[in-house]
């Protein structure tokens, strides 16, 4: 069984195919757990559950429970010090998707203007608008990997992917282990980005050149394609993550992953392997989402 995850404000989400895990410290110290029951839209209607299709889906969904865990753990911190809360709704994740598809269609737009203002053609024009995009993109990690504020994120990062590399390797799930493990991962979201990157030279080279504003327009309008393809290449690297094939073509995105992670501390490993245990417990054993602290 394999698990997705992401980093959240003091903690960490968990994600199986049918339920959301996320565990978060408290100022008090303690972990506050959530676990929600979550069914993929691909279970409703079996068609959307193909290959390609599939990872299309994944994309809204991913940003939904992606978002709900981040409005989650940003309530846990500030219930506690200043006894508001965060409203997550329908607006609010209207707000956040707006928001990131803007920042998705700035790295796919801004890089195919500027190679346009150098008057390329044929594949060295992909090749030099994936090499400006992939610069957009380190400069951007680098950017965020310096803010101090983000830095704890980063460190929860590290650490949900320790504890899902030692849960993949079949060890006890305690500190000691899991913090021999590597804090990078292949399925990882910044994987995903560089291959979209390299996904994005091959298909726009075969799409057929029609002038500026057609070109431009595929930029926008291949983004779902892109991640649909992105989506079941990602699914490969990490069903074979030991063969030699694949730990050359991940390479480039583990390398971008010592940007987005960093060594956590014994806490953080902590509220990640709490979260890892209820999402594999689950997985065997179902129960009802709840709440709870410990």
């Amino acid at each position: 069984m394999a698990f997705g995850g992401q980093a959240l404000i003091e903690g960490v989400m968990i994600r199986s195919r049918s339920h959301m895990v996320m565990c978060v410290r408290k100022p008090n110290k303690e972990i506050l757990t959530n676990i929600e029951k979550v069914e993929s839209i691909t279970k409703k209607y079996r068609a959307l559950g193909v290959p390609f299709l599939r990872g299309i889906v994944a994309l809204p969904e991913t940003l939904y429970l992606g978002f709900k865990g981040l409005f989650f753990s940003a309530n846990a911190a500030i219930e506690e010090e200043e006894g508001e809360s965060v409203k997550f709704g329908y607006k609010e994740f209207g707000e956040a998707v707006a928001l990131a598809l803007g920042i998705a269609a700035l790295f796919f737009v801004v890089p195919f203007l500027l190679t346009s203002w150098l008057n390329l053609t044929g594949i060295v024009f992909n090749i030099v608008e994936a090499a400006i995009r992939l610069t957009l993109f380190v400069a951007y990690l680098a950017a965020v990997s310096s803010w101090g504020e983000f830095a704890r994120v980063l460190q929860y990062h590290g650490a949900e992917h320790k504890a899902i590399n030692a849960l993949e390797a079949g060890v006890p799930l305690d500190v000691a282990n899991v913090k021999q493990y590597s804090r990078l991962h292949p399925r990882c979201g910044t994987s995903f980005i560089f291959i979209i990157v390299i996904v994005s030279i091959v298909l726009f080279s075969l799409m057929p050149n029609y002038g500026f504003a057609w070109r431009l327009a595929y930029r926008v309008l291949l983004i779902p394609v892109i991640a649909g393809i992105s989506y079941e290449l990602l699914r490969l690297s990490g069903k074979y993550r030991d063969s030699p094939v694949t730990k050359v073509l991940t390479a480039p995105g583990l390398l971008f992953q010592r940007l987005t992670t960093k060594e956590p501390s014994d806490d953080m490993l902590e509220v990640s392997i709490k979260a890892v245990q209820e999402a594999h417990r689950l997985t065997f054993s179902p129960e009802e989402a709840g709440v709870s602290s410990s």
